[in-house]
């Protein structure tokens, strides 16, 4: 269907790499209508017993998804905007839904639609490259992706603080924050990738046989933020709103809030309200969580934010949005509610999947 991703069977595997290396392997409709399709088919074939993912190229797994695009369409017709959002979420909950192995080779920056496709894979490799971030606040957007269900699944106040904070996390990191499970040196992943895929899975369990091939590594290095979680916990596990939080940090929260303070200012005021309105009333289930996010994001498009957010941070690159409201302060809870009813182009569509 695309140049853009190339979908192979090796063997028992179903194998996806994302071939957009020069965009960082960032997401466009095609590549996630593809990518559907194929999990699909592969869902329903019994010759296929386990799914790998990975990125083209040494700089990124997959740094999100084709945002300069979605803005620029935005621009002329807002409803229309929300196409490659309906496309991208039902390839997500397609993932939420595989009952195989999916094994996702994060390698290199791993960042929004990239969380999208990894965060529900059942085995999650990482390696001293991976740059792994939900940093769409500072582009006037909201953590995406089913990023309400996933992080909502984290312990502490982890799941909030990568919301809010956008912070990088390096694979050390991601360990420590529950977001990986395996962490291998970037030099062992070509070795790691072909026992996997040559591992004979039609005998046994397919999980349980890629969980026996994959290497126990303890990093030299843990990375910072092992130092950080009970300053993570401490501020960010009850969030009572964005301007309390902000007060916490500047009287209580030491050097740590000083840092979590300077991640956020520059932020989009409404997206971080949205974005903790979203994970503080996270419903239960994958599909309502991603039904709400994108009856936001498609409110989003009707909306200011996203447009200069994109312009400051991807095309004029000045990095001075000019947000409206500007303060967190003047973000008023009850506007807040619009973005969370159906959008005019209609509900997502998750039938079928």
């Amino acid at each position: 269907m695309t140049d853009d991703i190339r979908l192979e069977r090796r063997g028992a595997w179903g194998v996806v790499t994302l071939n957009r290396p020069k965009a960082l392997n960032a997401l466009n409709t095609q590549m996630c209508a593809a990518l559907d399709e194929a999990l699909a088919k592969w869902s329903a074939d019994d010759e296929v017993r386990a799914i790998l993912i990975e990125g083209e190229g040494e700089k990124a797994f997959c740094a999100g998804g084709d945002v300069r695009s979605v803005r620029d369409e935005a621009m002329s017709d807002p409803d229309s905007a929300t196409g490659f959002f309906r496309t991208e979420y039902r390839m997500n909950t397609r993932i939420h839904h595989l009952r195989k192995p999916y094994v996702a080779l994060m390698d290199g920056v791993c960042m929004g639609g990239g969380v999208g496709v990894s965060a529900g894979a059942s085995h999650r490799v990482v390696t001293e490259r991976t740059l792994w971030a939900m940093p769409e606040c500072m582009i006037g957007l909201i953590p995406d992706v089913g990023a309400s269900y996933h992080l909502k699944q984290l312990s502490g106040g982890m799941g909030n603080y990568l919301a809010l904070t956008g912070v990088r996390m390096r694979g050390a990191d991601c360990l420590t924050a529950g977001i990986a499970d395996t962490l291998v040196p970037s030099e062992d992943l070509p070795a790691l990738r072909e026992t996997l895929l040559g591992l004979p899975l039609d005998k046994g369990d397919p999980s349980a046989a890629i969980s026996a091939a994959m290497p126990e590594h303890n990093p030299a290095d843990a990375g910072s933020t092992v130092h950080s979680v009970r300053d993570i916990d401490q501020h960010f596990t009850n969030i009572e709103s964005i301007p309390s939080l902000f007060a916490q940090l500047e009287e209580t929260g030491g050097a740590f809030g000083q840092g979590a303070l300077e991640k956020m200012r520059p932020a989009s005021p409404t997206s971080l309200a949205l974005t903790h309105r979203l994970l503080r009333d996270a419903p239960e289930s994958f599909e309502d969580c991603i039904s709400r996010e994108f009856d936001v994001v498609a409110n989003i498009m009707r909306g200011h934010d996203l447009i200069e957010g994109v312009r400051a941070q991807l095309v004029d690159k000045d990095r001075e949005p000019k947000w409206q409201p500007a303060d967190i302060a003047a973000v008023d809870e009850a506007a807040l509610d619009g973005y969370f009813r159906t959008p005019p182009s209609g509900p997502l569509d998750l039938s079928g999947v």
